[in-house]
């Protein structure tokens, strides 16, 4: 396989090939498999450039939104000079300094139920770091539905987790974790609650780490295990998880067969309403 590198590539990705488990097959794995990257903040900076200075061929970005000072903190894709500019685009010139051979797609775009199942299905793996409970449910559901890996981080204050869901093969699904999103009022923002800022390179970090591992199908997968890190107590613990005979996306009475529901709560339906919706 090395054969088809060329010289640089060679001597890029030169650790890796010296991996007994990665090598040159591994290294040709990861230049062929793509994975979309949902949010370009605090999780997906880290995210993207481990991607890239891995060797995924191709990334897509997902985000609506521009860079602020206040992204700054954390958001580690962005720059003091690209204030004002687009995220995806911000992050896809910190992608390209990084490794130039990586191909980067750009989606400066919100998620919605629309949308969400096409642009899941153009990837191998889906790594969500979101800031919000409906788009981190849409992009769950969005994934199960196409038989996509999944892997989910969250950070909040100087705490955080992340797990990886396959239910497609087995594992459990995000709702498995957490049925439903809590109300709205029940969870703080990171705008409103904080988080400190190396807490989210640390998740993003790991985050990488699992997905690299379940393209290369190496080590011991993240699926149906949550692990969660205590900052200030620097205490890693790990929850063990397992599938929901009664989980409504992937359970064997599955009531969610589509993104129905999200557009229903796009439109202003309640919580109760889009349940009415999946319960037929």
């Amino acid at each position: 396989m090395i054969a088809d590198f060329s010289e640089t590539e060679i001597q890029r990705y030169a650790r890796h090939i010296l991996l007994p488990e990665i090598g040159g097959a591994g290294q040709a794995a990861l230049r062929d498999a793509s994975v979309l990257v949902v949010g370009a903040g605090g999780l997906g900076s880290p995210v993207a450039l481990y991607l890239a200075a891995a060797g995924v061929g191709r990334i897509g970005l997902v985000d609506d939104d521009v860079v602020d000072l206040s992204n700054l903190q954390r958001q580690i894709a962005h720059t003091t000079d690209r204030i004002g500019r687009r995220k995806v685009d911000s992050a896809a010139e910190a992608i390209h300094a990084v490794n130039p051979l990586v191909q980067v797609d750009r989606h400066p775009m919100r998620l919605d139920a629309d949308n969400a199942r096409a642009l899941v299905a153009r990837y191998d793996l889906v790594c969500d770091g979101c800031d919000n409970f409906g788009t981190r449910y849409l992009v769950a559901d969005a994934c199960a539905l196409e038989r996509r890996t999944l892997v989910s981080a969250a950070v909040l204050r100087f705490e955080g987790q992340v797990s990886t869901f396959r239910p497609h093969l087995g594992g459990p699904c995000y709702r498995c974790l957490y049925p439903s999103a809590p109300p709205a009022d029940a969870v703080p923002s990171c705008a409103e609650a904080g988080v400190f800022g190396a807490v989210t390179g640390v998740m993003g970090t790991l985050q990488a780490t699992e997905a690299l591992k379940e393209l290369l199908e190496i080590g011991e997968s993240l699926s149906g295990r949550l692990l969660v890190w205590d900052a200030l107590a620097a205490r890693f613990h790990t929850i063990r998880l397992s599938p929901d005979p009664a989980c409504p996306l992937c359970g064997p009475h599955a009531a969610i067969r589509d993104l129905s529901a999200h557009a229903a709560l796009a439109k202003g339906a309640t919580a109760k309403e889009a349940c009415d919706i999946h319960a037929g």
